[in-house]
């Protein structure tokens, strides 16, 4: 496995229907076949993207192909976690202990309530905007709340980067780092939905905040650990 997989190839979602694979299929090999377009030919690409395709067609390869992809990911997310501790060590003239509580007061503490009010409306927001996707007051509510949780998430992220954290709690600040990154992608998807009406768009953002959720418990759970 590399770290460009199929789905990357195919130049689709990892919940991609298997209708928007042959699509995407059809269009890209078009576009590579030197019988269609010699300006844009690649024979290398046309392989990659014919076995992606033998692999992601088929359901019962696909649903081991996921398996060891989902594999990859964790094991990519641990290295990054180690390197993200190796990172943010960072050593001050504070004591351990006093440089630890600030960190927690300043920005751990405020940076879980900021996410917490970005995460916890979303469920409410979409229940609210299902009964009528079209409606324009339902949308603008909606965008409203995407709005919000922007001025919300930039807060985060500068009150994530006032300070340095103690190396006893840097793998705490990668679990906040990634959860961060995730809700900022979560939320453009939102916003690409209510420009276009793309579920896919919707239903990627959800899974990135639910992502992000996962992440700020794990964080949770390793300052446990520190205390």
């Amino acid at each position: 496995m590399t770290s460009s997989n199929h789905y990357d190839t195919l130049d689709i979602s990892r919940t991609a229907t298997s209708a928007e694979i042959k699509q995407s299929y059809r269009r890209l090999a078009k576009l590579f076949h030197p019988d269609s377009n010699r300006e844009t030919a690649d024979h290398e690409q046309i392989v990659r993207i014919n076995a992606a395709y033998e692999v992601l067609s088929d359901p019962q390869r696909r649903r081991t192909y996921d398996q060891k992809l989902h594999q990859v990911d964790s094991e990519n997310r641990q290295q990054r976690a180690a390197k993200a501790q190796t990172h943010y060590r960072r050593q001050t003239g504070q004591a351990a202990d006093e440089q630890l509580q600030q960190w927690l007061q300043q920005v751990y503490v405020p940076v879980n309530r900021l996410v917490c009010r970005i995460l916890n409306p979303l469920a409410e927001q979409i229940e609210e905007l299902s009964a009528d996707p079209f409606d324009d007051e339902l949308m603008t509510d909606f965008q409203s709340y995407l709005e919000d949780c922007r001025g919300y998430l930039n807060q985060a992220q500068l009150v994530f980067r006032s300070l340095p954290n103690p190396a006893t709690v840097a793998g705490v600040a990668a679990h906040l780092y990634y959860c961060l990154n995730q809700l900022g992608d979560g939320i453009e998807d939102l916003n690409l939905f209510t420009l276009n009406y793309d579920d896919h768009y919707l239903h990627t953002g959800q899974e990135l905040f639910r992502i992000a959720a996962g992440l700020r418990r794990e964080a949770q759970a390793a300052m446990k650990v520190v205390a």
